[in-house]
């Protein structure tokens, strides 16, 4: 978690898969940072060896040295994992490179017509959801537009008072990991914090 997530084993995909009965979205990421890098064959491999395990919702994107979107990368790992548009195909998440982009509305429309992606996980903000409100906000006035079709998943130092304007403006993915875990990354997940979060979402969407 010090690098904001990378590859699990195909042991601990496997190992995770057999205790919960949820979807499971595995990360592609070799390195901290959003570039492909010298490693980018061997996450492909790793790829390969989940989709073959059983996995097929994942989560990926890759950066140019210009804060460009990575097409080539992204679309190698997608046809790797079966994103391409069958019937099985795999759906994916788009994460937070998105808010270290140079251009997020060019970003989301160079990828708009690549098979399976069906979520951008963000928070409007390299900074985190408090700095980037306003943007989530603003793009979710245009979802369903051209780039714009896949749903927003808050997160990113998201908190429940973020909560009333995001489901307000239709928002209605979110992301946590430290809100979960009260006493930090290397303790267990809390149920209470989770049932509190879940109880936010259950309450009435407030009304705009």
């Amino acid at each position: 978690m010090a690098a904001d997530g990378l590859t699990p084993s195909r042991e601990t995909f496997a190992a995770v898969r057999s205790a919960v009965d949820l979807p499971v979205r595995v990360m592609l990421r070799a390195s901290d940072g959003f570039a492909a890098g010298n490693a980018f064959d061997a996450l492909c491999e790793a790829a390969a060896a989940l989709h073959s395990e059983g996995a097929d919702e994942f989560v990926l994107g890759f950066l140019t040295d210009d804060g460009g979107v990575d097409l080539a990368a992204v679309t190698a790992l997608t046809e790797v994992v079966g994103a391409g548009g069958g019937v099985d195909e795999s759906r994916w998440t788009f994460h937070r490179a998105i808010d270290r982009a140079a251009d997020r509305d060019g970003l989301r429309k160079r990828l708009a017509d690549i098979p399976g992606l069906d979520t951008y996980l963000t928070a409007g903000s390299a900074h985190g959801v408090d700095d980037g409100l306003p943007t989530l906000l603003a793009e979710a006035e245009r979802a369903g537009t051209p780039g714009y079709e896949a749903r927003v998943m808050a997160g990113g130092g998201l908190r429940l008072d973020h909560l009333c304007a995001l489901r307000a403006a239709g928002i209605n993915a979110f992301h946590i990991g430290g809100a979960a875990r009260p006493d930090g990354w290397s303790g267990p997940v809390d149920a209470a914090a989770v049932g509190q979060w879940r109880a936010a979402l259950d309450a009435p969407v407030p009304v705009a």
